[in-house]
């Protein structure tokens, strides 16, 4: 017996939590007015990121990829107790964006933007990491790990979106840069003995890869 996926995907939000408001808001402001929409991570991978971080409670989240803030407020959910999100873009077009929603909810003194490249901000912190979530450049996602793995504490999660990359990591059709880092990357994480790792089938991928 089949079922359709968008019915499916009712019920699974109708059982679930609700998204927070402010979430729904930033959703449809983003569709409406950026590009690229579909880099926002979206209600059910918004809540598992929320979900990740309420059972982590950490101290310090590091975000690559901002865009619009939408997961830098899911991780915000879970902060401990003097907690702050450090999320990086490259793009300062967002501010304002981010002034408008982030900037207006309750976590705005837990969440800290950076603007500017990633692999020259992360080598200047100080702070040990409990969650990372690498969700911008490709290409860069290898030198990012390498940057977090040392910073990460033990049992710290380090989350990498797009791993799938629409599909294109499968067999050897593509071979355009971006592909060819993702896959490359993939393989880094299979053969790294410093982590425990599970690549989850959720939207475009995600790896979620934990320090031993």
């Amino acid at each position: 017996m089949g079922w359709d996926p968008e019915q499916i995907e009712e019920y699974c939000r109708s059982i679930s939590d609700e998204v927070p408001q402010i979430l729904t808001e930033l959703d449809e402001y983003t569709h409406q007015h950026h590009h690229g929409a579909t880099m926002i991570s979206g209600a059910f991978q918004g809540r598992l990121l929320a979900m990740i971080s309420r059972m982590l409670r950490p101290k310090i989240v590091l975000e690559v990829g901002t865009y619009t803030g939408y997961s830098a407020l899911c991780f915000a959910e879970g902060l401990a107790e003097g907690g702050l999100v450090h999320s990086i873009d490259i793009d300062e077009r967002l501010s304002d964006t981010h002034d408008k929603f982030i900037g207006q909810s309750i976590y705005k003194d837990q969440i800290k933007v950076h603007f500017g490249d990633a692999k020259q901000i992360i080598p200047t912190m100080e702070e040990s990491l409990d969650l990372v979530f690498i969700d911008g450049a490709k290409k860069d996602y290898a030198a990012i790990f390498d940057m977090c793995l040392p910073k990460l504490r033990p049992g710290g999660v380090i989350l990498a979106d797009n791993v799938l990359w629409k599909g294109k990591v499968l067999g050897e059709k593509y071979d355009d840069a971006t592909t060819l880092s993702i896959k490359a990357f993939n393989q880094k994480i299979h053969d790294n003995k410093e982590v425990n790792k599970l690549l989850l089938p959720i939207r475009d991928g995600l790896f979620w890869i934990t320090k031993k």
